[in-house]
């Protein structure tokens, strides 16, 4: 991958991650920064007695912290990557956001906090807020023991016009793509649909059955192109295509099973520069359905509600 210049990776994380977060900078020769957000000790805790002397809790904390950082950037040194390290104190997924803002970092990196699984949500409170709000696309990774990523699967929208939307499916596309050839993964491209007050039509439309047949043929083959001509404009040629009909929400997860995808790259559906508009319902049910890692991406002129409190903060 070739498209970024200024890595974070969240710590802690597990070892597959901090060497895919390693890998990636020096693929891209990119600045790295392993950030470890901490939570400050409550108001009110008073120093520890020991003996005749008073030790500072915090400070022993953050120092273990820090110890521990530096043992994360050691340990990446025999990929060939100098990492520089920060401890950020306070909320981790606004601080996290912040650094993002203030040092242009160009992707984040993490561990899913969940377990995964049926019963539960692979995605926890850090992960799934970044996947909001970070202005930048965030890598969130599945811990597994596989080294590398055997199926890619890209999420795409060609229906919805607009700049923004063309400019986030090719992110998508080119992320996609770029993460499938340096992995030797092969692509997968999705794109579900569905007809537009179908089942009402067949209730009560008087619409007869063969009719409607034929209109969901068109519709489907009108989809076909939509998504051939998206993927011949951002040169995509080797690639699956499943085009499937019924909510994302749904089929997208039942393929993600199906095909034993490891990653799932997607947009985030927003109104950009309107803070409290951060991520689609379509987009939030897929990512609290799915068991794989994910790859999510902002569309242009997104605006974190984090860049204003930065810039309440100054004022």
């Amino acid at each position: 991958m070739k498209r970024f210049k200024n890595i974070s990776l969240i710590y802690e994380c597990d070892q597959p991650t901090l060497e895919r977060g390693a890998l990636l900078a020096k693929d891209n020769r990119a600045r790295l920064t392993i950030v470890h957000p901490v939570k400050p000790i409550p108001a009110g805790w008073e120093p520890l007695i020991v003996g005749h002397k008073s030790v500072d809790v915090q400070e022993l904390v953050l120092q273990e912290h820090e110890a521990r950082l530096k043992d994360a950037a050691k340990s990446v040194r025999s990929i060939g990557v100098r990492a520089a390290t920060r401890l950020l104190i306070g909320e981790p997924f606004l601080e996290i956001i912040r650094d993002v803002i203030e040092h242009d970092r160009d992707l984040v990196i993490l561990t899913a906090e969940g377990e995964g699984g049926m019963k539960d949500r692979l995605f926890g409170s850090t992960s799934t807020k970044l996947m909001r709000q970070c202005p930048g696309p965030v890598l969130v990774l599945k811990p597994a023991r596989k080294k590398s990523f055997r199926r890619i699967l890209a999420a795409i929208d060609p229906e919805v016009t607009g700049d923004n939307r063309d400019t986030l499916n090719g992110v998508i596309l080119e992320l996609a793509s770029s993460l499938s050839a340096r992995e030797g993964a092969d692509l997968h491209i999705v794109h579900a649909w569905t007809v537009i007050g179908e089942s009402l039509l067949r209730k009560r439309g008087g619409m007869y059955a063969a009719e409607m047949n034929r209109h969901v043929l068109r519709e489907a083959r009108r989809r076909r192109k939509l998504v051939e001509n998206l993927l011949t404009r951002h040169s995509v040629s080797r690639s699956q295509v499943h085009l499937l009909k019924g909510e994302s929400s749904i089929v997208i997860p039942q393929l993600v099973t199906k095909l034993g995808i490891d990653v799932l790259v997607m947009g985030t559906v927003c109104r950009t520069g309107v803070p409290g508009f951060i991520i689609g319902n379509t987009a939030e049910r897929v990512l609290g359905a799915v068991d794989c890692s994910v790859f999510t991406v902002k569309p242009e002129g997104f605006v974190s509600p984090v860049a204003q409190l930065i810039s309440a903060a100054g004022e």
